[in-house]
């Protein structure tokens, strides 16, 4: 038990919780469990974007049970972080318990138009772009940029 205490309890939230925050969601399980406990919301929850569950999966990162959830789910829960990453979430994240309020902000891949491979390759971008943010974790959190 006093394993989780030691965890950063950490809430990442965009505006659909289909595509950034549920990679950020999935890389800190895969890749920070031992110092954070992820989670992830959205402010108008859309569904887990099947080209987001399809790059993670190229990458090794399993998402394709996460489901979107509003960030009014984790009402009561106690956070250490909530990070946003997206304005959109950042101006309408409803503050959350005590939480730091961190706002890293990445490109969404979903308003990329094109081709097929194209709107990949911005998924793609993305994901590696969250990976390696996620890297940095927790200690990055407390850094003001």
């Amino acid at each position: 038990m006093s394993e989780n205490r030691e965890k950063k309890k950490v809430l990442f939230v965009c505006t659909g919780n289909a595509c950034r925050s549920q990679m950020a969601e999935g890389w800190a399980r895969q890749l920070k469990s031992d110092s954070i406990e992820a989670y992830s919301a959205g402010v108008r929850p859309a569904g887990v974007s099947t080209r987001a569950i399809a790059v993670m999966a190229e990458a090794g990162v399993d998402i394709s049970a996460h489901r979107s959830q509003h960030v009014s789910d984790f009402k009561g829960m106690d956070f250490d972080y909530v990070v946003t990453l997206c304005g959109n979430a950042e101006q309408k994240c409803p503050v959350v318990g005590g939480a730091k309020h961190v706002h890293r902000p990445f490109d969404d891949p979903v308003m990329v138009l094109g081709s097929n491979d194209q709107i990949m390759a911005a998924f793609r971008r993305a994901r590696d772009q969250i990976k390696a943010f996620v890297e940095t974790l927790p200690e990055s959190l407390d850094v003001d940029l």
